[in-house]
């Protein structure tokens, strides 16, 4: 297919938009750059947001800004699925997992970072789970916090916020919930033994959403992430200490 062809590809290049490479999904396209998997296939217009083409652009900031957003990867780990054509596209599968691949290696920071300066976004965050941090943010390792638990163990949201997914679709990260608490920071809980919340619900902070498990890892534990603009940060800049 010519690339010219695809939806949105006049949009190409332009600040707040988006092109589709080989490996993408929807899910891990919100969660790098800050939205919801569902606002971007709105913001969009996709006729059926299950299935997207390498090559083809989609928005990644809501209609009227136009602000540039932050670098996206190329979806490590997600395999491209060929359609029709054959082209290159891959599928967006909310409740279905797809199979598993190895979670993030896990490497704790030498020293400590320096602390966030304050902006009219920030979150007051507080711990997601009470048990032990067993693995410390590297940017190019592990893109949060490993805390260990015991199964079932209760997953808090760790600020008030809005349920942007929920389900088993993005490899690497098993039963995995996303919270948006405003237009700049989101966070991640992972390798869930059960979920208790569904997609845009409200959510308070403290709230029980999930359950600690071990789904698509390789022992019980939550992987926490904090994002600023999609971009992974250091949890420790954010939480409380303890």
């Amino acid at each position: 297919m010519d690339v010219k062809s695809l939806p949105g590809a006049e949009n190409a290049g332009k600040p707040g938009y988006y092109t589709i490479k080989p490996g993408d999904t929807l899910i891990r396209i919100g969660l790098e750059h800050g939205q919801s998997w569902k606002d971007i296939a709105r913001w969009s217009n996709l006729d059926n947001p299950n299935v997207i083409e390498v090559g083809q652009v989609v928005r990644v900031v809501p209609p009227g800004r136009e602000a540039p957003v932050a670098s996206s990867s190329s979806g490590r780990g997600v395999a491209p699925v060929v359609v029709g054509g054959g082209s290159a596209a891959t599928t967006t599968t909310p409740v279905t997992p797809p199979a598993a691949t190895a979670t993030p290696v896990p490497s704790t920071p030498a020293t400590s970072p320096a602390p966030v300066a304050k902006g009219a976004d920030d979150v007051n965050f507080i711990w997601p789970a009470s048990g032990s941090l067993i693995a410390g943010f590297d940017e190019q390792r592990n893109k949060g916090y490993d805390i260990s638990g015991k199964a079932g163990d209760p997953v808090l949201a760790a600020a008030d916020g809005r349920v942007v997914y929920a389900g088993a679709g993005l490899r690497g990260y098993g039963n995995l919930i996303i919270l948006k608490h405003n237009n700049t920071y989101l966070t991640a809980y992972a390798h869930n033994q059960s979920l208790l919340v569904k997609e845009d619900q409200a959510v308070k902070k403290g709230q029980k959403i999930a359950e600690m498990g071990s789904t698509d890892a390789d022992r019980v534990k939550l992987h926490f992430e904090v994002r600023r603009q999609g971009k992974p940060v250091d949890p420790s800049r954010y939480l409380p200490s303890r």
